[in-house]
């Protein structure tokens, strides 16, 4: 008989949940608004065995799809496993067989030349199909219905080996726009630059270099550009040879920004690099142009976030140095320096997972939500924390008057992040509602909440109990009925 770990990342809250399941109507209070029609797809790291070496990480458990479908003022829920190639093999064998986060060298003989991609880390739907993606291995596609998975994509011609979990929909042409790093295999410098029209079949490709091997987790585009930050999040082969974990935090390295122009036949060679000073930066807000200058809207830390992927030169974690800002990066296409123009933090409110309307992806936007730790909140980790720092505030930032707003969870509880749904296709910027997931710490209960999108401050307009906990998860969004 096996069992889990008797830790922070297996216990509590944090426990293995591993369920799959149909709950039509769910337990509401409050009133959902019968003009939403659609879907929210999220996906949480839940491991199926237990830990191969003993403990592990969040990042590395199984991709577990939730689907909560909204229709006539009611919500449904269903949740399925991403069944990878690394599920089902271990499915098979009854155990685990993949061990520590992104090393093969600690795999079973058993699992070798299988792709290592859990699914884990988002849900993104284009062209009415279903992706669950990890930025290690290939995208998943699934069924947006039945969350059967159909197996893994090349967009019939993708040659790289991963591709991106954040990729973004240009709102003019409706194409995919992805990226992959470590498109040569682990630890490599290899990046690829991805288009898909939204049949599914791979438009464009370009290959190119980063200045050094990173985790890139998210990236931005604008009308012309893809926008690359290149953070020190870096691994090399001697570090997993001896046992590390595979990402660790150097402070001695620069920060850079890599401009792709997004032009027909633009190549590797038009890319151009922009550089500042350390810092810790990881998902984007958003980012776009402005005559020839580009914004890039990233929270942004002094120091790493990621208290499980250690400073390389044995410094301890900071816990100050790492709440995040959001924060706007400047650079300046028409001059001649390789400097940041500026960096200018938009808000006093530390917090990370930023959205916004997906409709203004790339655009001028106004509105930004994210979630926040407030560490003027008090905090009861009855049950454990949902994962890591406890964030437990709903921010919303207005960029064009520079006033924000702010929802507090309450003490035993914390929060997941929000996705915003559009009041309907032609609805302006940020007319619409926020969804998101609430856990409930001391009762290891999961509640999925509904608030009006630029009035979060008033709390809920409504909350759906949810029969089955949740994992912390990552990232999910919406997909419109009419889709």
């Amino acid at each position: 008989m096996s069992s889990f770990p008797d830790s922070p990342a297996f216990t509590g809250f944090n426990t293995p949940s591993r369920v799959e399941a149909d709950v039509f109507d769910l337990a509401v209070e409050g009133t959902i608004p019968p003009e939403i029609h659609g879907t929210f797809y999220r996906v949480q790291p839940d491991p199926q065995f237990p830990p191969l070496l003993g403990n592990d990480i969040p990042f590395n458990g199984d991709g577990m799809i939730a689907r909560f479908h909204f229709e006539n003022g009611r919500v449904h829920f269903r949740q399925r496993w991403a069944k990878t190639d690394k599920w089902k093999l271990e499915h098979d064998a009854g155990r685990s067989l993949f061990g520590a986060y992104r090393n093969p060298l600690t795999d079973d003989p058993a699992a070798k030349g299988t792709i290592r991609g859990t699914a884990n880390t988002n849900a993104f739907l284009h062209g009415g199909r279903l992706y669950a993606l990890k930025e290690d291995s290939p995208a998943l596609v699934m069924d947006p219905d039945t969350l059967e998975t159909l197996g893994y994509t090349d967009f019939g011609g993708m040659t790289g080996e991963t591709f991106t979990a954040h990729p973004k929909i240009d709102p003019e042409t409706g194409d995919m726009i992805g990226f992959g790093y470590a498109s040569k295999g682990i630890c490599t410098r290899d990046m690829t630059y991805y288009e898909v029209a939204p049949d599914g079949t791979l438009k464009r490709e370009i290959w190119f270099e980063n200045p050094y091997y990173c985790m890139m987790h998210d990236f931005a585009v604008t009308r012309d550009y893809a926008l690359f930050h290149v953070v020190p999040i870096v691994s090399s082969w001697e570090r997993l040879a001896e046992g590390k974990p595979h990402f660790g935090f150097d402070t001695t390295l620069p920060v850079h920004l890599g401009v792709l122009p997004r032009r027909e036949g633009a190549t590797a060679a038009d890319i151009r690099w922009f550089t500042t000073e350390n810092c810790f930066a990881s998902h984007v807000m958003n980012a776009f142009q402005e005559g020839d200058r580009i914004h890039f809207d990233t929270p942004v830390a002094k120091n790493n976030m990621f208290p499980f992927f250690p400073d390389v030169h044995g410094a301890p974690f900071n816990p100050m140095e790492s709440a995040s800002f959001l924060t706007r990066w400047t650079v300046d296409m028409a001059s001649n320096s390789d400097a940041f123009e500026s960096r200018t933090r938009l808000t006093d409110m530390a917090g990370e997972f930023p959205r916004i309307d997906d409709r203004y992806q790339g655009l001028p936007y106004r509105y930004g939500w994210l979630l926040v730790i407030d560490p003027t909140k008090p905090v009861e980790l009855k049950g454990g924390s949902a994962g890591g720092a406890v964030m437990n505030t709903l921010g919303m930032v207005d960029h064009e008057t520079g006033t924000e707003q702010s929802w507090w969870c309450g003490p035993v509880s914390s929060l997941q992040e929000p996705c915003f749904i559009p009041r309907g296709p032609d609805a302006p910027e940020g007319d619409g509602w926020i969804v998101m997931i609430c856990n409930r710490l001391e009762d290891r209960a999961s509640d999925l909440l509904l608030f009006d999108a630029t009035d979060i401050a008033k709390g809920p307009i409504a909350s759906a109990r949810i029969p089955v906990r949740m994992r912390f998860g990552l990232h999910g969004n919406w997909l419109p009925a009419a889709a």
